[in-house]
Order: structure tokens, then sequence, then C-alpha cells
């Protein structure tokens, strides 16, 4: 099955996740989370990438970047990893992939899903039970975003900005954000348009998007639950197929409306009754 292109459109935020390697640990020591931050902020000035928003959990990453070129993250997703890939083989004494495939990214709408994938993107390790609170968690830009800690590698969004009229107001807005959890609607929506590389969206952004991308940005309804019973009622491929043709068929050689009535394609003449 061929991979769908990338979203190559610059000034727009997207939500990028890299896992390791059946789900393996990408981080064992300090110095490995160090390096990483340092390498991806190298890699991010140098292929013109802006982070909002991250998280280094202990099997995947999360990034918020806004890219200002057509191939600005992929470039930098390929200089980090070739770094990082060859410091962790040899530092771990081991050969071979450390990610788990490419790395997946969707298109983020800025005015309705930035603030929310932000929130989403620094409360992985309060979901993953692994502190109380996002603060506790050292390696995140909740810290940077919410209490003002220095981090080279978070450059505000203009959404971000928009919540105050200086970083004090701005940083208490966003500590609020964080007061009332994420609904379990926009956590799916979130998840679904990641995994799958959709767009993460209104329905008005993503027809938007895909006259810009021309790829798909949406699920397209095929397949199902497998094992419901609207699944298992629904026309085969074949009679699917049948179905389409029998219906082209039916202007030209009867009417479902009355009784039988054939028709040439020439003369169009009735045969039998005329109530057709």
């Amino acid at each position: 099955m061929a991979r769908m292109p990338r979203f190559t459109i610059p000034g727009l935020p997207q939500h990028v996740i890299q896992r390791g390697n059946n789900r393996q640990r990408i981080f064992h020591a300090y110095s490995d989370y160090r390096f990483y931050l340092d390498k991806l902020t190298d890699a991010a000035e140098k292929h013109e990438c802006d982070i909002h928003a991250y998280v280094l959990m202990s099997n995947h990453v999360h990034l918020l970047v806004t890219p200002w070129s057509e191939v600005g993250i992929s470039k930098m997703m390929q200089t980090l990893g070739r770094y990082y890939v060859q410091r962790f083989n040899y530092r771990y004494k081991r050969t071979g992939t450390l990610w788990e495939g490419r790395f997946k990214a969707t298109l983020v709408e800025t005015e309705r899903y930035l603030l929310a994938c932000m929130r989403y993107i620094e409360l992985n390790p309060v979901r993953a039970g692994m502190v109380a609170k996002p603060s506790d968690y050292p390696w995140s830009s909740y810290r940077c975003n919410a209490l003002g800690d220095k981090d080279a590698l978070v450059k505000p969004h203009d959404e971000y900005d928009r919540l105050g009229k200086d970083s004090e107001k701005r940083q208490k807005a966003y500590q609020q954000l964080f007061c009332q959890p994420l609904s379990e609607r926009t956590l799916a929506e979130i998840r679904e348009a990641t995994n799958k590389a959709w767009v993460l969206g209104s329905e008005c952004f993503k027809i938007k998007m895909g006259k810009r991308s021309r790829r798909p940005v949406a699920s397209s309804g095929h397949g199902g639950d497998r094992k419901s019973k609207a699944y298992r009622q629904r026309p085969s491929r074949g009679q699917t197929r049948f179905l389409v043709k029998s219906s082209s068929l039916t202007p030209w050689f009867f009417s479902i409306r009355g009784p039988l009535c054939l028709r040439s394609r020439a003369g169009r003449r009735r045969v039998g009754r005329s109530s057709c």
C-alpha cells in the first residue's frame, strides 16, 4: 500500500509523534533526554521550525511544530534522528532502527485546536500516571509555557500570545486552561487525527486543506467494526458492484415506478402499457 504524502504547508502547525520500535524505551538516562533536546533545538533552528510544545515520554515523543518551509519538519526529524540514534546505539551497544516506522504528523487548525493540542501534549505524563501535575514532569514544555522557565527550544505561537498582554498574564491564563480536563471527544479527535495522519480541525478547515494538499484529510467512511451487526449485514464488494451496474442501467430498460416498460435507445418507443 502506497504511503500518503506528508502535509507540506509552511506556516501551519503540526502535531508530530514518534514512537520507539515495538514501544521500547528510547530514553534511559538524564543524558539521553538532554542530548535529544539539544539536538532538537539545533535541528529546529537549522531547518526553520518553531517548537511550541513538547513532551519526551519514555518510549515516544510529542511535538507541536510550525515549519516555515515545505520540507522543514521532515529535515528536522531526519537530522535529529541521525544524531540521536547513532549515539543511542553506541551507548547501549545495540544496532538497527530505534523508531517505529516514520513519524506521524497532522495539521492543526490554529484557532480551534492549537491550545487544546498543547494541553494534550503536556498532560501526557499525568494521563500516564507518571506525575500528579504537569509541572512535576521535567521533560516537557509546560514549565516554560505556564511558569515562565527558560527553554531555548520553545517559541510561543501567536495564539498563545493572545492569552495576555504580557508574559505574566499569558502564563496565568495558560495555567487556567489546565483546571479543566480535556473532554473525551477532544482526546479522541486528537488521537485519531494524529495516529492516522488526518487533519485536526473543523469541516471547513479540512476542505481548505484538502484543496491545498491534494490528499485525503479525513476518513472516507469505509470499513467499520467487523464484529458489529451492521458491518456483517452490509453488501459484499461483489454485491455492491452488481448493484451499481444495475442501477446505471435503470433509465434505459425499466422504471420501478410502474409496470415494466422497455425502451430502445434510438426511438425510446413504449411496449405494453403506457403508464411508465
